[in-house]
């Protein structure tokens, strides 16, 4: 995030995107049009792309911000971060899949403790539920991210892409069909330069010089 926080959410004064999602003068189904064709079309592009997404969160990740957080592979986070989901105080749920996404990252009963409750909770908690991988002064923040990102960037582009395919696409399928994608992916990583490259610098001492092809 830049300025003074990730995302604080939608406008609640009446005047921004909440309102609009709130349209009593639209029918129900042209209010769930809306929502369909406005913000829900961020976690469904998000979730078919697949170079890692991180989070860098400083100051406030609320309502669609911590959606938004949610929706990446990866979050840390600045000391200064504040998280909640925010939407039962307006009297309406999370409607750009953080229902979807926050269960599968820190269980079933833990997201609905945060969604029920709209509490604000702090970085050092989301650390310790696992929401973030990582909390630092947010005068680090930034670089670190950074740093994190440019190790995937240097790393074997196709095995990172397949890893994370796999890894999402194995939650939603049985134990055998998930070793059976496995069986895919591993086809498709070996196929590349980088899977030789990998086990020739290991036996030669140095620090592979992966291509992402």
């Amino acid at each position: 995030g830049a300025g003074r926080g990730f995302c604080a959410g939608a406008d609640v004064r009446g005047t921004g995107p909440l309102e609009n999602l709130m349209n009593r003068d639209r029918s129900p189904v042209e209010n769930r049009n809306f929502l369909r064709d406005s913000v829900q079309r961020i976690p469904r592009l998000v979730s078919i792309m697949d170079k890692p997404y991180l989070a860098a969160v400083n100051g406030a990740a609320v309502g669609a911000g911590m959606d938004m957080a949610s929706m990446c592979d990866m979050r840390f986070a600045a000391d200064t971060a504040r998280f909640g989901m925010t939407y039962v105080r307006m009297g309406i749920i999370p409607g750009d899949g953080g229902c979807y996404f926050l269960p599968r990252i820190v269980g079933m009963a833990k997201a609905l403790d945060i969604i029920w409750s709209g509490r604000l909770f702090d970085a050092k908690e989301a650390f310790q539920m696992g929401y973030v991988s990582a909390v630092m002064p947010e005068d680090q923040l930034m670089n670190y991210a950074r740093a994190y990102a440019e190790t995937l960037v240097r790393g074997p582009a196709v095995a990172i892409q397949q890893a994370k395919r796999l890894a999402y696409r194995s939650q939603e399928v049985s134990l055998d069909a998930a070793l059976d994608l496995a069986q895919q992916a591993m086809f498709i990583a070996q196929s590349t330069e980088d899977a030789r490259e990998g086990p020739r610098a290991f036996a030669e001492k140095r620090e592979p010089q992966f291509k992402g092809r």
